[in-house]
């Protein structure tokens, strides 16, 4: 499968995704939203920043799955998993903040990120708010 990821610009974890600084994708989530239970090893996962091209694409190499989330358990995923996710540990309570009260995570861990031709999507029939969109080939939503 080919999944295609819209990160918020203003965090700039896109950038930290090509450099390597960043070797892990989290999605944290009050209820289960794809990518649960629909991304396995092998898939490709396409990245862009709200607002931007596709530019961005990393072959999945192993995905994380944690449920029944607590507050304790939040922090113990950041402190374990944080850095590799391209959280700075001067961040980490900030992200820590907005994501303590979720109650499942994901994580994909990304292997040979590199840059692609820059295209656009089109998110007809998923949602103006989905951020994580899960198709069998990219072009299903490609507009170029």
């Amino acid at each position: 499968m080919d999944h295609l990821t819209i990160m918020k610009k203003s965090w700039g974890l896109t950038e930290k995704i090509l450099t390597g600084k960043k070797r892990i994708e989290s999605r944290w989530y009050k209820f289960r939203h794809p990518p649960w239970d629909k991304i396995t090893s092998g898939d490709n996962v396409y990245f862009k920043d709200s607002g931007e091209s596709v530019t961005i694409k990393a072959e999945v190499e192993k995905v994380l799955q944690f449920s029944d989330l607590n507050r304790e358990k939040v922090w113990e995923i950041f402190e374990k998993y944080g850095k590799d996710d391209g959280i700075e540990p001067e961040e980490m309570q900030k992200f820590y903040e907005i994501f303590k009260d979720r109650k499942y995570c994901i994580l994909v861990f990304l292997k040979n990120p590199q840059m692609v031709e820059a295209f656009e999507i089109d998110k007809k029939g998923f949602g103006n708010m989905a951020s994580w969109i899960s198709v069998n080939h990219i072009e299903v939503i490609s507009r170029n």
